[in-house]
């Protein structure tokens, strides 16, 4: 029962920012790299290189649904919590904004390539329904959110795992997968708009200065909103983390 009221309220949240965002619906910020902001050469390059994750990360994903169907439960609510926050937006840079990203903690539960499917999902969904993002540059928007986001956090939870504590871990693994997101983006934007006189380092800076602002206190609030719903899971008797396995569940 404790558990289902956990998923109820994340679902009730959900709602919350829907209500939300359909209230702002008409204004002009966006969140993600928005449609057609970036070149067309660029666009099918973000394609490209998210192409093989897209395609590992399906065949990871139906394999973790295949032999641990009692995990479906949590990879749903881990998909929830990614849009929930990706929902959150600031204005930022002409063009994107800036909010937190949910993806750390598919990324510690399952693995980043579960995570790489997730966030795209995610991404699909708020350019679909939502006009947040993009089709067009649904690419960039993966590489940097759904994949290099993911990446990092298992990397560091992978790194941090048993040398501290579980807390320190899940903290630092999901705001360091938050602050890579917009290293990402910003690279992203400096390679599509250098700079005139300091190419593209000086884009780069600009665009990395200005994300900094709003992000880097975003990246801590997220990860001690991970640690508290890892925390929410393990207390509750979760058994999708007995499944996966998963340090200090009961």
């Amino acid at each position: 029962m404790k558990r289902k009221n956990l998923f109820n309220a994340l679902w009730l949240l959900l709602a919350l920012v829907l209500l939300n965002i359909g209230v702002a619906y008409a204004k002009p910020a966006q969140m993600h790299v928005m449609e057609g902001f970036l070149p067309v050469g660029w666009a099918i390059f973000w394609f490209v290189v998210s192409l093989p994750f897209w395609v590992i990360g399906f065949n990871r994903i139906r394999r973790t649904m295949t032999e641990k169907p009692e995990s479906r439960l949590l990879l749903g609510m881990t998909g929830a919590f990614a849009f929930v926050l990706s929902a959150l937006k600031i204005p930022s840079v002409t063009g994107s904004s800036s909010h937190p990203t949910g993806t750390g903690l598919g990324a510690i539960l399952f693995g980043p390539f579960e995570m790489v499917i997730l966030g795209t999902i995610v991404l699909l969904f708020q350019a679909i329904l939502l006009a947040h993002g993009g089709l067009t540059t649904l690419g960039a928007n993966s590489f940097s959110m759904a994949i290099a986001g993911p990446f990092v956090a298992y990397g560091v939870w992978k790194l941090l795992k048993g040398r501290t504590s579980d807390n320190v871990a899940i903290f630092t693994a999901a705001a360091l997968a938050d602050l890579i997101t917009y290293v990402v983006t910003s690279v992203q934007l400096a390679l599509a708009y250098p700079d005139p006189v300091s190419g593209f380092m000086g884009s780069f800076i600009k665009f990395g200065t200005i994300f900094a602002i709003t992000q880097i206190p975003l990246a801590i609030s997220e990860g001690i909103l991970t640690v508290l719903v890892v925390n929410a899971l393990k207390n509750l008797n979760a058994p999708e983390l007995k499944s996966l396995g998963f340090a200090g569940a009961k």
